[in-house]
């Protein structure tokens, strides 16, 4: 694996603006891999912002491993690794890939720890106030690449029956079930989120990278919160798909999900 020297975004709003928009092209494949970027001129007309402004959004580039700048030959997207392709979960069937995903890729546990639960945890999973959970960070990657960070509150009664050796070697839901928990549901929200410091250095991006930001709760049959996990996903290593079907006649025709469809 590659290790990227961490720039963070640079200085100054508009260069800040010029790296984003500049990464997320490369990263949605505007700009392909080995491909020159337009010179700094043209990109100072296209962003209508100053050549100094390019070259510092340039330089962050670089320097996070996005572009690497040749000699006669500008600025050039760098290759990615064979192993590094995006991830892909289908949205109408997130858990189950996420649960795969669990299988397939591999985690590096960064902290475990007893504490009171934080008072959103307590209220999410219908804790007493200052009830004590397991508290874990790991950081998961594919083929060497790090791209989601993990966070997962489990109360502790649960959490005594596996320790931190466990959890660094195996899937929550396994260690859940292994402890007598028979899972019954969850509840899942999808939003966005920015890279905090400790987060970016994980993951290997810089400040303030846009993730997307995905909490669930899980729940027992008898409907107790068992887990609160808030999980942080590169856009570029992992990405969400949906297939959409037109159902209903007439003005009420309109797009619906369509449920149990083939997996990505």
């Amino acid at each position: 694996m590659t290790i990227i020297a961490h720039s963070g975004l640079p200085e100054g709003g508009k260069a800040r603006r010029v790296y984003l928009l500049l990464r997320d092209e490369i990263s949605n494949g505007v700009f392909k891999d080995g491909t020159r970027l337009p010179g700094e001129h043209k990109l100072a007309d296209m962003f209508d912002v100053s050549r100094i402004t390019v070259r510092r959004a340039l330089e962050a580039l670089a320097a996070d491993g996005w572009i690497e700048k040749k000699t006669g030959a500008g600025s050039v997207v760098r290759a990615k690794d064979h192993e590094s392709q995006k991830l892909s979960a289908d949205f109408a069937t997130l858990i189950p890939h996420l649960v795969e995903m669990d299988r397939t890729t591999t985690a590096r546990l960064l902290s475990f720890s007893y504490d009171s639960a934080p008072p959103t945890v307590a209220k999410a999973l219908e804790l007493a106030d200052g009830a004590e959970v397991q508290k874990a960070v790991r950081v998961r990657s594919s083929g060497g690449q790090p791209f989601s960070h993990l966070t997962t509150y489990v109360p502790k009664d649960i959490a005594i029956n596996y320790d931190e050796a466990d959890l660094a070697t195996q899937p929550l839901f396994r260690l859940l079930e292994r402890s007598g928990v028979s899972v019954e549901s969850a509840h899942q929200s999808v939003t966005a989120a920015l890279a905090t410091p400790d987060v970016a250095e994980a993951l290997e991006i810089s400040v303030g990278s846009p993730l997307l930001f995905v909490q669930r709760i899980v729940r027992d049959a008898r409907g107790r919160g068992v887990e609160h996990l808030s999980a942080l996903y590169r856009p570029d290593l992992f990405r969400l798909e949906m297939d959409l079907a037109r159902v209903g006649a007439g003005e009420a025709r309109h797009w619906e999900p369509v449920i149990g469809g083939a997996a990505l």
